[in-house]
């Protein structure tokens, strides 16, 4: 065998890990969404479940499937993947593990604004989604524009982010100290990031948002794949790297604030699916797709464990928090001995 029959042969051998881990990860969001359709507080079968969604009705489960766990189930994939998807895009990008929208800002940004918009102002509805989403986005223009002197690095846009979403919490706490209680539970939800009370009207805005900024973030793989490297071999591989940051920014933030407009800031979602997507699929192939799916399958673990594994029930935030905080620490005591690199 020459040199070359071996290294095709390797690309062929990476290539079909990469598609069978693909496979298992899907098979593994489909037993999860199978699981939520047909076990809750009541089990419906398969074959009942089935009969639903091709449009028939089953009586005493239509309701229940139908109008509550496949919406629900819905949009947690549809968030998990666009939580997953944003957040690896940005680390990718920036080169460092820790620069997730939970850490830079962008998901306190939709956040503050839906909570002023709900308490302070009195919206509601779609017009606090289309205010969270916008909010998100400037708040991503604002880091961006404040750590871009001489260049945007990414340990310094990080830190601006972090100063930039304290700022905004301490906003948010003021808030909502001097909210009525009637509304605390609906702003709550902008706090904590929950899929309680979806509804099907939600799930095709958050599928069209996913399809047009993460098709923007697909289209741009081999420029992400290149930066990863570091600009300067970037641009040595013929990537304009100004008009790339620009691109991934505006699908990363548009798929991350059309989500959290919807679920709130499901937390720890974007910051957690890269590095495990990184873990599983090793330098196998681009960490897009793979970190969608290891976002839905959180989501959907976590939604249905703080539903019916615990002994109260929890927002998905809540479950995924617990879970996102010490493995943190963990990626910053990593990240501070071996370099920041995804």
């Amino acid at each position: 065998m020459t040199s070359l029959d071996l290294i095709h042969q390797l690309r062929r051998n990476r290539r079909r890990r990469y598609l069978t881990m693909i496979a298992i990860l899907s098979a593994a969001v489909l037993a999860l969404f199978i699981l939520a359709l047909c076990v809750g507080q009541s089990v419906t079968p398969l074959a009942d479940v089935i009969r639903i969604l091709a449009g028939k009705t089953v009586a005493g489960a239509s309701f229940t499937v139908g109008q509550l766990r496949l919406p629900r189930a819905l949009l947690a994939v549809l968030a998990g993947c666009s939580f997953g998807l944003g957040g690896v895009a940005l680390q990718m990008m920036l080169r460092n593990p820790l620069a997730s929208p939970d850490i830079i800002g962008i998901s306190s940004g939709a956040s503050a604004a839906a909570v002023i918009a709900i308490i302070l102002l009195g919206m509601k509805g779609v017009s606090v989604s289309i205010l969270a989403v916008t909010a998100g986005l400037g708040i991503a223009l604002l880091v961006y524009g404040l750590s871009s002197r001489n260049g945007v690095a990414g340990a310094r846009l990080i830190l601006v982010g972090i100063a930039v979403s304290a700022m905004l919490e301490s906003i948010v706490a003021y808030v909502l100290s001097q909210a009525p209680a009637w509304n605390l539970q609906e702003a709550m939800r902008w706090l904590t990031g929950s899929v309680n009370g979806a509804q099907m009207v939600q799930v095709v805005p958050l599928l069209l948002s996913l399809a047009v900024f993460g098709g923007i973030l697909i289209a741009r793989t081999k420029d992400l794949e290149a930066l990863r490297l570091g600009e300067d071999m970037a641009a040595a591989l013929g990537v304009r790297v100004a008009a790339a940051r620009i691109s991934v920014i505006v699908g990363a933030v548009g798929v991350i604030a059309s989500a959290t407009a919807v679920t709130g800031p499901i937390a720890f979602v974007s910051f957690l699916s890269g590095p495990i997507a990184a873990r599983l699929f090793g330098s196998n192939g681009s960490l897009l797709i793979p970190s969608a799916l290891v976002g839905a399958l959180l989501v959907l673990a976590g939604d249905y464990v703080g539903q019916f594994l615990l002994p109260s029930r929890y927002p998905v935030g809540v479950v995924t928090g617990a879970f996102g905080a010490p493995y943190l620490l963990f990626l910053i005591i990593r990240v501070n001995r071996a370099g920041g690199s995804l």
